[in-house]
């Protein structure tokens, strides 16, 4: 069984996962990030001038390998190692941008172009594999090789319209961290107030933070006639290297980048952490029992409903109306045959229709035997 197939692929509904391993989204994670930017902006300038630039990118090659294979050899997130992750690839995403153009000669808005067109690509094939950009869904191998992708584009991308702004269209590296310092503040107030979506309005402030900590930490380090306060970029990695230590020892021990907040002690070891996710918040609260309160009984008055009275219907019993028989007379039935259509009782056949009469017999002359003759004649009686 795969660490994908151990962990549930969709995070809850408006919460991070408990197995991501990307931290809360929360105001110490956008002033670690813009840190870390400006770190990273500073450390690849100091050496790509003290050694030579291409043992300096394998270098910092060498230390991106590092960071990313401890991150993903982790199970679940880990403050130290994530945020290692995010400095060495804000090192090896400038030195990426800073060769291309003075190497190769390319112009930053032609390297800037190219950045753009290459993180849009790895948005298309991470949505088109996993149907969310969301960062509190990385609990995946897959899902965190998008999003580490993405991180370096975003580095690189940023590091390129940084130095465009600066160099290119020559406003400076103080106006141009105005100037992001203030587009910045925008995706976060459409997603306030205007009802911007979040996933568009998180990767759109996480690109801007990269030219923003860029345009700080060179304002910082480079010489005055170059426009900057002339501190070096020796002594301005030293300090973010320190403060960005601070900041990380804070979230690891506070636990506020994992949405679990302890009370200054280390993090105890969770339960189900060897099977690829961490336990919710919720589990490691101990349970307080509430007292119990018992609330008085009150009775409510009878009140008696008024009485209705039954009122009996009476029984009356409807006459029963007697047809009337009339009985016409002889004359009567045959002048209403005369007169119109015979009734019905008289119209019909009787049901018995008796036999015809015999016809009567002749009488026979007195004295005989009241047969005829024969041949018809009478004879007279013998002496």
């Amino acid at each position: 069984m795969t660490t994908a197939q151990r962990r549930p692929a969709r995070p809850p509904p408006g919460g991070r996962h408990p197995a991501s391993k990307v931290p809360e989204v929360t105001a110490l994670f956008w002033v670690t990030k813009v840190l870390t930017t400006a770190m990273g902006e500073s450390t690849s300038d100091f050496l790509v001038h003290r050694i030579d630039p291409v043992i300096a990118v394998c270098l910092g090659a060498l230390g991106l390998t590092v960071a990313l294979a401890l991150q993903f050899f982790r199970r679940t997130y880990s403050t130290w190692s994530y945020w290692l992750a995010v400095v060495m690839v804000a090192v090896f995403g400038t030195m990426a941008a800073d060769v291309l153009h003075i190497r190769f000669g390319i112009p930053y808005p032609v390297t800037s172009a190219f950045f753009a067109i290459a993180l849009t690509l790895i948005f298309i094939a991470w949505y088109a594999s996993e149907r969310t950009l969301s960062i509190h869904s990385i609990c995946t191998r897959r899902r965190e090789v998008f999003y580490w992708a993405t991180v370096m584009a975003t580095f690189a991308l940023g590091t390129a319209v940084g130095d465009m702004t600066a160099y290119t269209m020559g406003l400076g590296y103080r106006t141009s961290a105005v100037m992001f310092a203030v587009l910045i503040a925008i995706p976060g107030i459409c997603y306030r107030w205007l009802g911007l979506n979040g996933i568009a309005a998180f990767w759109s402030a996480y690109v801007l933070t990269r030219p923003l900590g860029a345009s700080l930490a060179d304002w910082a380090s480079v010489p005055h006639w170059r426009g900057g306060l002339g501190l070096g970029w020796g002594p301005v990695s030293l300090a973010l290297a320190v403060v960005i230590t601070g900041m990380v020892s804070y979230l690891a021990a506070s636990g506020k980048d994992t949405g679990q907040a302890t009370t200054g002690q280390a993090h105890a070891h969770q339960p189900g952490a060897g099977y690829g996710y961490a336990t919710p918040a919720y589990a490691s609260q101990p349970y307080r029992e509430q007292p119990y309160r018992e609330q008085p009984y009150r009775e409510q008055p009878y009140r008696e409903q008024p009485y209705l009275a039954y009122q009996e219907q009476s029984y009356r019993e409807q006459a029963y109306p007697e047809p009337a028989y009339q009985q016409r007379s002889h004359q009567g039935r045959r002048a209403a045959g005369r007169a119109g259509p015979v009734p019905e009782y008289l119209a019909a056949p009787a049901a018995y229709v008796p036999a015809a009469a015999p016809p009567p017999r002749r009488a026979s002359p007195p004295g005989g035997s009241g047969r005829p003759a024969r041949g018809g004649r009478h004879r007279a009686p013998r002496g």
